[in-house]
């Protein structure tokens, strides 16, 4: 009998309403055959509502506590769900993360998975249930309870996708697919309709919100091919899945945008080997991630050193870099949230040339003035005036004519996905 794991967010089981409408289409994917397994979120605005009140007790609460009181969202949603399947008759069984043998490391609130027991998920499914899990969640091995941090209820799936040797992984969330760009910003976008792990790895983390690139890199590290889809409706979504060479001749696959970017300056720090490596070790140390990194050629035995990291590390970096320049006379660090990350993506970019100049170039007839450039293989990134950004990635995404790609309709194996 195949096996499916089928994943559902927080908007899919937003209401009753709609975790009714989830327990009909997980009926009807086990009335065609098939063994069920079902991984939710907490509903939409659950996790934000508890956040808030435990801020309004504690602006710094204990991420231990943080676990406790997070998994809650989760608990809630996996009892609905199989309420709503026992209504129309399916048998359903809920599992939180511990109780589906999901075992992490102690990390709390961003803990990894170390290994899944599988035995109590098998069990129910030989007997023809549908097993619903806790997604975002499991257990440290002194039983505590641990969740895995933002996009972990992707990772669930996909990781119970891979040890219970699933035939097919489905994300359902409330877009259809991974589109070319952001269709809120980009209304002519079009659905990408099969894209491969590194592609779905840079849009992830150059700001495309459909999935956290940690659970692409577990697929792409363990060979899950998966699909995104919407809850709300049958169209077909976007298969995820090793490169194939018909990939390269689609030379971008994709324009992003994030916002969530602050620029941190420093100024007058030695122009000396080990001083790079002192910086930023001291922001690895105070749990700041850095993205693009800008040396200027130091002048007269000094230089300035500019990055950028999320807006919820801005203050956290500044903190950390005035401790580290307190004794530098000249030492400064200013720091820019205005700026926004534009990133182009496609695994063509390895065997095309043009890609850059045609990315500087719409930008120049825009007018939007480049902060920062950083590339790799498959992508090149720039830092840009937030308040161009929309109109930026409008202009960029037409550029490369990504509103008139007929892009190939996804196949694994010899038939197509549906």
């Amino acid at each position: 009998m195949p096996r499916i794991v089928q994943k559902f967010g927080g908007t899919s089981v937003g209401d009753v309403d709609r975790i009714r409408k989830v327990a009909e289409r997980i009926k009807k994917t086990r009335d065609e055959g098939n063994e069920v397994v079902v991984v939710v979120s907490a509903r939409s605005g659950v996790t934000n509502e508890l956040l808030a009140r435990a801020k309004q007790l504690n602006p710094d609460p204990a991420r231990r506590e943080m676990d406790m009181l997070l998994a809650v969202g989760e608990q809630e949603t996996i009892a609905l769900t199989a309420m709503a399947l026992h209504a129309m008759e399916v048998p359903a069984v809920s599992r939180t993360g511990a109780q589906a043998g999901i075992l992490t490391d102690s990390a709390h609130t961003t803990a990894r998975i170390i290994r899944i027991n599988t035995a109590n998920i098998e069990e129910p499914l030989q007997e023809n249930h549908v097993v619903i899990v806790a997604g975002f969640q499991g257990v440290d091995d002194l039983g505590q309870i641990t969740t895995l941090g933002r996009g972990g209820s992707d990772l669930s799936a996909i990781a119970l996708t891979y040890v219970l040797k699933a035939d097919l992984c489905q994300i359902f969330t409330d877009v259809d697919g991974v589109y070319s760009a952001d269709p809120r910003i980009v209304p002519n976008a079009r659905k990408i309709p099969v894209i491969s792990y590194d592609e779905m790895l840079e849009l992830a983390s150059m700001g495309s919100k459909v999935m956290q690139s940690r659970s692409v890199e577990f697929a792409k590290k363990f060979g899950v091919v998966f699909e995104v889809r919407s809850s709300f409706n049958q169209n077909p979504g976007t298969i995820v899945k090793e490169e194939a060479s018909s990939m390269e001749d689609v030379v971008v696959r994709g324009v992003a945008l994030d916002k969530n970017q602050t620029k941190v300056t420093i100024s007058g720090i030695p122009d000396q080997p080990g001083t790079a490596a002192g910086v930023f070790q001291a922001l690895a140390e105070a749990g700041v991630v850095v993205d693009m990194i800008v040396q200027n050629v130091g002048r007269q035995g000094k230089a300035n050193l500019t990055f950028t990291v999320t807006r919820d590390d801005a203050e956290r970096a500044r903190k950390t870099i005035e401790t580290l320049i307190a004794d530098e006379e000249e030492g400064s660090v200013t720091v820019e949230g205005d700026v926004a990350k534009l990133s182009v993506v496609g695994v063509g970019m390895r065997t095309h040339s043009g890609v850059a100049s045609t990315l500087f170039k719409a930008l120049a007839e825009e007018s939007v003035n480049i902060q920062l450039i950083s590339t790799s293989e498959i992508k090149i990134s720039v830092v840009i005036e937030e308040s161009r950004s929309d109109e930026a990635l409008r202009k960029v995404h037409g550029a490369f004519g990504l509103e008139q790609e007929a892009l190939p309709k996804p196949q694994i194996g010899n038939s197509p996905i549906a």
